[in-house]
């Protein structure tokens, strides 16, 4: 009977979570994932380059290795941006690009800002 409830407690808990993420989004609310300052500048970068390498991002962005790794696997999780790896002869090379769902988040999170900006300037 124990292990029943148990079961049951799992699957109410499970049901409760897909209704939170069903829950629209407020047309107010920032895309939070690019409006984290370096993950806004990685898609940024990328929006103006068709591809940037791994230290060309690090040094325009003034970061450390550590620092743009996360915030890029994010970016690549949500599938913003797209990380390509090979080799340059036997170094390797990591490079990145702006993926299509990238650039919309960018447009919309622009526009966004944009609205703002014209809503306090009255």
């Amino acid at each position: 009977m124990a292990a029943r409830t148990s079961a049951a407690r799992k699957s109410e808990v499970r049901s409760q979570k897909s209704e939170v993420n069903k829950v629209q989004k407020s047309p107010l609310e920032l895309d939070r994932l690019i409006h984290e300052r370096l993950r806004l500048g990685i898609v940024s970068a990328l929006a103006v380059n068709d591809r940037l390498s791994f230290n060309d991002l690090k040094a325009l962005l003034q970061t450390t290795d550590g620092n743009l790794s996360v915030h890029a696997r994010k970016l690549e999780e949500a599938d913003y941006i797209v990380c390509d790896k090979g080799f340059d002869g036997r170094v390797p090379r990591t490079e990145f690009r702006l993926a299509p769902a990238g650039r919309r988040a960018l447009e919309k999170y622009l526009a966004h800002m944009e609205a703002i900006i014209r809503a306090t300037k009255g």
